[in-house]
């Protein structure tokens, strides 16, 4: 306890900064201050750090300094014209209303607005006097602050409390957050605090977002903040704008996330979605103080070592403690540099690289066990880390999840996901093309060549369709039998089609007899059973550009786009058919 102690009376702590941002647009709303202890001690990182107070009975002196070191270092840095929200826990709330004076006092000093402050209220316990609380809270008010709730999941704020305290933002955890896209209960239980904050007045920031799936499906369902390390890390010294991967998500990806699951293009699924940001370390820094970070933290499994944003390395748990535990190898070790005792040939993979390339890496690597994590880069620069456990999770849920709703045939998305994807559109109030893929004289031609020749064009025509759509944005599905629907997202969606159509026409020569190509056509029964002659096999695409709010459910999308479907047959031989009329 001796070095919380010196830790207080000495000042030694640090503000970190993590912005939260507008999901809509990119625009900065603030930041949440947060706080570290001195780098070379085993209290740096502030989970340690207020374990040890509260063991210690010193939780409202550590927050009251947390309190000083962030507003003191946001003033320095500049960031007055920001919301900044600042974690308190109920006993440190009441002690600020004790000492309110010398808070605003220090506010007007600094020359920090009262409404750019956001008291963000965090425990871990129950509260028992509500009349307490609300009057704590009105106080808090009244000096021109704002109020936030967070831990939800702790059980701590009920719904009667919500409703009371009726905070001006609301944090969803990350627990709700990991995983949402894939989770109907909890895509369900962030649904049901929506309706809350809506009634209760309150704006919703989503915490903890750390891969592009979790940012997708949160901006998806229109939560309009977000926070987290795909965002911004927390930094002594935070940017003012935002990343440009970031502003890529903003711009490039729209609403492809699925609630269910089902929709996705699984040769598309990237590393960057198991990615999740663990603090390196230098070369430089010695063993023992390594050794320090794993015994501070019995769930860390390894630390990435990095030199100038590269990583060049990382130390595990098992190896460091293997050799310490030797005789005298901690005392003849403790001092040197970590680059000594260093992994030099981890598993590093790019973001953009597919889990299904990284499973098929691993399964081919005799040194890499499923138990080892792996390292993420961009371009080569360190982004975090993988678990290989993870990743295994991942596509077999990928498997599962496709198998389940796809075409036993062509493997693609069948009705139920569609459908879904559909109406996730709908509600997100996008702009998207849905698009009714069909072939004329297929009956005929599967009549004259057979089933099976029938099922190589079905397989034909599901590939070139994949062939050129975007996977990024667009959404492609089997109906079933020969009907196919895309949902363009893509702005060229119509050279697209105009391209599918091209493929067709050139492949599907591949799958007729010579003496059918020179007549245009065959002879085969009609439904009627009358022998007549049939033309060759061509491929009718009816789109319908779909605007915001103009439908409520996919019945009512698939009807339009059926009968642009029956327009574009109309044509012979391969053709497209765009409504234009406004939807």
């Amino acid at each position: 306890m001796s070095a919380l102690r010196e830790i207080l009376s000495q000042r030694r702590l640090q503000a970190v900064f993590q912005p939260i941002i507008d999901l809509r647009n990119g625009d900065l709303l603030g930041f949440e201050g947060l706080i570290r202890g001195p780098e070379e001690s085993k209290l740096h990182m502030p989970d340690a750090l207020f374990r040890f107070a509260r063991k210690a009975e010193l939780s409202v002196e550590l927050e009251r300094l947390c309190r000083e070191t962030i507003l003191n270092r946001f003033t320095k840095l500049d960031l007055v014209t920001k919301r900044l929200f600042i974690n308190s826990s109920i006993l440190s709330m009441e002690d600020a209303l004790n000492h309110k004076g010398a808070e605003v006092a220090k506010l007007t000093t600094l020359q920090i607005p009262a409404e750019c402050i956001v008291i963000e209220m965090t425990e871990h316990q129950l509260i028992s006097d509500f009349s307490l609380l609300r009057e704590m809270l009105a106080e808090f008010r009244r000096a021109g602050f704002s109020l936030a709730m967070s831990n939800l999941a702790e059980g701590f704020f009920r719904r009667d409390t919500w409703s009371d305290v009726r905070p001006e933002f609301v944090k969803i955890d990350r627990q709700f957050v990991s995983g949402l896209a894939e989770n109907p209960l909890k895509f369900t239980m962030v649904r049901a605090m929506q309706e809350i904050a809506e009634l209760c007045g309150s704006r919703l920031i989503a915490v903890g977002i750390e891969t592009e799936a979790e940012f997708v499906a949160i901006r998806d369902m229109g939560i309009r903040y977000g926070q987290g390390f795909l965002i911004g890390r927390p930094l002594a010294k935070p940017s003012l704008q935002i990343s440009d991967d970031v502003r890529f998500l903003l711009e490039s990806t729209r609403h492809t996330a699925v609630s269910s699951g089902h929709g996705r293009n699984n040769n598309f699924t990237q590393v960057r979605q198991l990615l999740r940001y663990l603090e390196p370390i230098p070369p430089e820094m010695e063993c023992d103080k390594v050794y320090q970070l794993f015994e501070g933290n019995p769930q860390l499994r390894m630390i990435p070592v990095v030199d100038q944003q590269k990583p060049i390395g990382i130390i595990t748990r098992y190896s460091l403690i293997d050799r310490f535990a030797r005789r005298y190898q901690r005392e003849l070790l403790g001092k040197k540099p970590c680059r000594s005792l260093m992994d030099e040939a981890p598993l590093i993979v790019e973001q953009s690289t597919s889990v299904q390339e990284l499973a098929r890496i691993i399964g081919s690597s005799e040194e890499f066990s499923v138990s080892d994590d792996f390292i993420v880069t961009h371009n080569g620069s360190y982004l975090g880390t993988g678990s290989s456990r993870e990743l295994i999770k991942l596509i077999t849920d990928i498997q599962i999840n496709s198998a389940r709703y796809a075409n036993p045939l062509t493997q693609l998305p069948g009705n139920v996901p569609i459908n879904e994807h559909i109406e996730h559109l709908l509600h997100a109030e996008v702009s998207f093309v849905a698009c009714y893929a069909d072939l004329d004289s297929f009956k005929p031609y599967n009549d004259v060549y057979g089933y099976q020749r029938g099922d190589e064009v079905i397989l034909m025509v599901g590939k070139l369709l994949a062939e050129v759509i975007d996977p990024r944005l667009d959404f492609l599905g089997h109906i079933g039998g020969d009907d196919f629907m895309i949902l363009f997202q893509s702005e060229s969606w119509e050279q697209r089609c105009r391209r599918a159509l091209e493929l067709f026409d050139s492949h599907i020569i591949l799958l007729l007899n010579a003496e059918h190509i020179v007549m245009s056509g065959f002879m085969a029964e009609d439904r009627r059973g009358n022998n007549i002659f049939h033309s060759l096999p061509a491929l009718s695409l009816g789109c319908v550009p779909v605007k915001p709010n103009h439908f409520k459910t996919h019945h009512e999308v698939a009807a339009v786009v059926a009968e642009a479907k029956h327009q574009a047959k109309k044509t012979r031989g391969s053709s497209l058919f765009i409504d234009r009329r406004t939807h």
